[in-house]
């Protein structure tokens, strides 16, 4: 039995309306930067999946014999919404991941840009014909919609990772099922709504909050015909293996060691600049973010004393200041788990040049009492 929600809780979005679904358990949602809870979400559990997948079954017929074309004109609508909305969705985006507003605001720039591609869909869905590949036999290649597709996606990116995914799959003719992080939760139910608005038929794009109960129920829902995953290279490691092991196709991106490689001719001010962006935009929660540098030949005695300038200067402040060049770590345990690493460094025999650890995000002028 699934209610209508009320404005202080976060819930799922199935067949076109926001509900409070069956499950009873909630999580708080923080704002980062002052570390209070704005509101709580409430995690699906596997009634909620099947209810979501029903539905994106039941939409999945008439959603896939829709030409590409008018698929393409609600991807058009919802492009022009998104556009509308932009700063609204980056402003939750700073609100409960804690990234700079000009940070988030290019996040939300990025996903759009999938949102455009997928536009083109009936261009993109157009197969080949080859006349003879051999004696009396021709080939063909035809481009057809699986069914329903599930997306379960991190929570560094809350709006980019999802428009990675359900753009392409909901404009290809599929139905599709969004499983977002936990920690930022409310982009997810916007961009639903905005799909609605520009036309989008109940049940094409549903939305179950949740952790692992919700993940689990979709990699076995024999419904589920794909998977895509974004996040930590053990659970992509668990994704792929449950889904293919039920028969999915499944596309799971985890985690990485990004390295930067410093040639001593390099220009200086760019590295720092690189370093700089990559080490603590977004708090250092970018899948792109630089986890090594390599410093050769003599290069470390010219980049760490401007490294170490620039990170003495840095400005840590809540997201929504805009002279902020840095914003919260996203929760406690995160922040946790990082000043361990500047510990066991310590133990190991690193050198501690610049030391964040005594910070006070409360003194700072603007909050970010994890940061």
């Amino acid at each position: 039995m699934t209610t209508a929600i009320d404005s202080t809780e976060i819930a799922q979005y199935l067949h076109g309306v926001r509900t409070t679904g069956s499950s009873t358990r909630t999580q708080p949602v923080y704002n980062p930067a002052t570390g209070k809870v704005s509101r709580n979400v409430r995690l699906g559990n596997q009634q909620d999946v099947d209810a979501a997948v029903a539905s994106a079954k039941a939409a999945f017929p008439a959603w896939s014999d829709t030409p590409p074309i008018r698929r393409a004109r609600v991807l058009f609508k919802f492009l022009e919404l998104l556009n509308k909305h932009k700063d609204e969705l980056a402003h939750m985006i700073t609100a409960e991941h804690g990234k700079v507003f000009t940070d988030a605001q290019g996040e939300v720039a990025r996903g759009i840009d999938i949102v455009e591609f997928s536009c083109g869909i009936p261009q993109l869905l157009k197969g080949d014909f080859t006349d003879q590949v051999s004696t009396g036999i021709d080939n063909w290649t035809l481009r057809q919609p699986l069914g329903v597709v599930a997306g379960i996606t991190p929570f560094n990116f809350p709006v980019m990772v999802p428009m990675w995914m359900f753009p392409v799959a909901i404009a290809a003719g599929n139905t599709f099922v969004l499983k977002p992080s936990p920690i930022d939760p409310s982009a997810s139910l916007f961009m639903a709504d905005l799909l609605k608005q520009a036309g989008l038929p109940d049940g094409v794009f549903n939305v179950v909050q949740g952790d692992k109960e919700a993940v689990d129920a979709l990699l076995v829902h024999p419904d589920v015909k794909a998977v895509s995953f974004v996040g930590s290279t053990p659970i992509a490691n668990y994704i792929y293996e449950t889904g293919a092991h039920h028969g999915k196709r499944v596309q799971a991106l985890g985690g990485a060691k990004n390295h930067m490689v410093v040639m001593p001719d390099a220009d200086i001010d760019q590295v720092v600049d690189a370093l700089i962006g990559a080490g603590y935009g977004s708090a250092g929660e970018r899948c792109m973010a630089i986890s090594v540098a390599v410093l050769v030949g003599d290069v470390a005695d010219k980049v760490i004393p401007k490294l170490l300038a620039r990170t003495k200067t840095l400005k840590v402040l809540n997201g929504t200041n805009l002279a902020a060049e840095m914003g919260p770590i996203v929760t406690p345990v995160a922040h946790a788990r990082i000043t361990g690493y500047i510990e066991q460094g310590i133990k190991e025999g690193a050198q501690l040049l610049a030391d964040g650890r005594g910070f006070n995000g409360a003194t700072a002028g603007e909050g970010c009492e994890e940061g």
